[in-house]
C-alpha cells in the first residue's frame, strides 16, 4: 500500500497517510502569546486544515494525545477541545503534562485519524 506524506520538509511530514490512516504531527500554536484556550483553538483550527487536506474531518479522529506544559491549564484546554469535538464523535485520549520543545508552547496535540 502506498504511503502519501503532506507538507513535508527534511525533518517530517504534518501529515502522512497510510493503510487507511492519516498520522498528523503534533500541531502547535502559530502565536505563542495567546493563552492555552487560545493555542488549542489554533492547533484544532490546524488539524482540521490538515485532515480536510488528506481527505478526513474531525469525526474519524481515532486517537488524539494531547501534551499541556502545566497540568493546572487542562480545564481551559478542555473548554476549546470539548466544544471543537463532534457529539458522538469523542475520540480515545491521553492528556499528559510534559515540558514541550519550545516554553512559549502551552499545548501540542497529535492525532490519528481515518482516511
Amino acid at each position: 500500500m502506498p504511503i502519501q506524506r503532506l507538507q513535508t520538509n527534511a525533518r517530517m511530514s504534518q501529515a502522512v497517510i497510510a493503510n487507511g490512516f492519516i498520522f498528523l504531527a503534533g500541531q502547535v500554536a502559530s502565536d505563542t502569546t495567546a493563552d492555552v484556550a487560545g493555542q488549542t483553538a489554533q492547533i484544532v483550527a490546524k488539524i482540521d486544515a490538515l485532515l480536510k487536506e488528506a481527505g478526513s474531518d474531525k469525526t474519524r479522529i481515532v486517537q488524539a494525545t494531547i501534551w499541556l506544559a502545566d497540568h493546572k491549564t487542562f480545564a481551559e484546554m478542555n473548554t476549546v477541545w470539548d466544544a471543537w469535538v463532534p457529539e458522538g464523535h469523542a475520540p480515545a485520549r491521553a492528556c499528559v503534562e510534559s515540558a514541550l520543545a519550545f516554553p512559549p508552547y502551552t499545548v501540542e496535540i497529535g492525532i490519528i485519524a481515518a482516511v
